[in-house]
C-alpha cells in the first residue's frame, strides 16, 4: 500500500483511478481494460508529479525526506555492495541496531559501509530506535573506521537520522563525548570518506558520520542542526510555524550546495526516491565510484588535507565573514603580525641574545 503526503492528494486520486481501470473485475463483473484512458490518466499523473515536485518548498521537502516509503540504508547497502559482512558491538557496552556497519565490495574494491537505519515497519522502527543512535553506535563506528584506516580501506556512510538519541541512559553512557570522538575520527582519517544523506540529516547525530571528504545529498533530503518543528518552537513558541522555520534554516540540498556545505546533489526520480528505488540506487552507486576514483591516487596526507581544508573554507565568502584568515595552501590559519613577531623572536633567540651581549659590551667600553 502506497503512502501519500498531504500535497499529493490529487495524485493519489488519479493513481487510485488507474488501479481501478487496470482491474478486469469491475462492479459489474469482468470488463475490458481501457488502455487508452489509463494512458491519458498516467500522463496527467506524470504532469502533476512534475509540477508538484518542481515547486516544493522547504517544509514539503522535509516531509518527502521523512516519507514512509523512502528507501533506507539497509536497502541501498544490499543493492550497491556485494559480500557485505555486518559487524557488531562497541567492545564496551553493547550493539546499537540503529546503525548498520560492516565491510563490503563495490566494483572489486573493499569499503567500510556505515548506514543509519530507521526501519521499514513499526517493529523494525522500534528495534532500530527510529534511526537515533546511542553512544555504543558511535563507538562501534569509531572502532571500525580506525580498522579501515589501518588497512587503507575507504569509508562510505549513509546518513538518515532525526538526530542522536537524547535518552537518560545515552547521556549517562557519554552521548556527547561519543559524538565528538566520532567527528574527530572522521576528520582524522587518512583514507577517503564519502557521506550520502539519503533522508534526514539531523544535528550532531548526522554530523558525527558526515564529517567527510565528500558530502552528497539526495535531491529531496535535508541536513540541519535542528528540525523545523524544534526551531519554530524555540523561536516563535509555535510548532505550526515549521514552514517559516524550514525556509529560514536553508536545509535543502540546493541551499546547502550554494553555501558550500555539501559537494554534490544526486537527482531523484520524478516524485521522489521511493517511486523508483532501482534508479536512485544506481545513481548513488555511480556517485560513490566517481568520488572514490577522485581520491585513488592521493596519499593519506593529501586526503587528510583535502578534508580539513574543505571544512575550514565553509562559510567563507558566503556572507558569514568578509575576509578569510584561512591559508588555502595549507591547513592552518594565517598568523597575525604579533604572532609572527613572537615566533620570529623565539626561533632566533640565540642570535638576538648574542647581539644583546655584544651591545652590552660596547656600552660598557664606551662608558669606561
Amino acid at each position: 500500500m502506497k503512502n501519500y503526503l498531504e500535497f499529493e492528494k490529487e495524485i493519489k486520486s488519479l493513481e487510485e483511478e488507474v488501479e481501478t481501470l487496470k482491474s478486469p473485475f469491475g462492479s459489474e463483473g469482468i470488463s475490458e481494460v481501457d488502455t487508452k484512458k489509463i494512458k491519458n490518466i498516467q500522463e496527467q499523473i506524470n504532469e502533476k508529479l512534475k509540477n508538484t515536485y518542481a515547486n516544493l518548498n522547504s517544509w514539503q521537502k522535509t516531509l518527502v525526506a521523512r516519507h514512509e516509503d523512502r528507501p533506507r540504508a539497509n536497502y541501498y547497502i544490499k543493492k550497491i555492495f556485494s559480500n557485505f559482512t555486518a559487524l557488531s558491538g562497541d567492545r564496551y557496552f553493547g550493539d546499537d541496531k540503529s546503525i548498520i556497519a560492516g565491510f563490503g565490495i563495490i566494483e572489486n574494491r573493499s569499503v567500510l559501509v556505515l548506514g543509519q537505519e530507521k526501519g521499514d515497519d513499526l517493529n523494525s522502527r522500534i528495534e532500530r530506535n527510529f534511526g537515533m543512535m546511542r553512544p555504543e553506535g558511535y563507538r562501534k563506528c569509531i572502532r571500525l573506521m580506525e580498522l579501515a584506516n589501518r588497512f587503507k580501506i575507504p569509508v562510505v556512510t549513509f546518513v538518515d537520522t532525526p538526530g542522536a538519541y537524547p535518552g537518560i541512559g545515552a547521556e549517562q553512557r557519554g552521548q556527547a563525548s561519543a559524538i565528538a570522538n566520532s567527528i574527530n575520527c572522521c576528520m582524522s582519517l587518512g583514507v577517503p570518506n564519502i557521506s550520502i544523506i539519503i533522508g534526514e540529516g539531523g544535528s550532531g547525530g548526522a554530523i558525527a558520520l558526515a564529517s567527510s571528504n565528500k558530502v552528497i545529498m539526495l535531491e529531496n533530503s535535508i541536513y540541519s542542526v535542528i528540525s523545523p518543528e524544534g526551531c519554530a518552537s524555540i523561536l516563535w513558541r509555535d510548532p505550526s510555524k515549521s514552514l517559516q522555520a524550514a525556509e529560514a534554516m536553508k536545509l535543502t540540498a540546493k541551499d546547502l550546495l550554494n553555501l558550500g556545505i555539501i559537494d554534490e546533489i544526486i537527482g531523484e526520480p520524478l516524485g521522489g526516491a521511493h517511486r523508483d528505488a532501482e534508479i536512485i540506487s544506481r545513481d548513488i552507486k555511480n556517485s560513490i565510484l566517481k568520488n572514490l576514483k577522485f581520491f585513488e591516487n592521493m596519499s593519506k596526507d593529501e586526503v587528510y588535507d583535502h578534508r580539513k581544508n574543505k571544512f575550514l573554507k565553509i562559510g567563507r565568502d558566503k556572507g558569514f565573514t568578509k575576509s578569510s584568515s584561512i591559508n588555502q595552501s595549507g591547513l592552518g590559519f594565517k598568523e597575525g603580525s604579533q604572532e609572527k613577531f613572537r615566533r620570529h623572536i623565539i626561533n632566533n633567540k640565540y642570535i638576538y641574545f648574542g647581539i644583546g651581549i655584544v651591545l652590552l659590551a660596547l656600552s660598557i667600553t664606551l662608558v669606561y
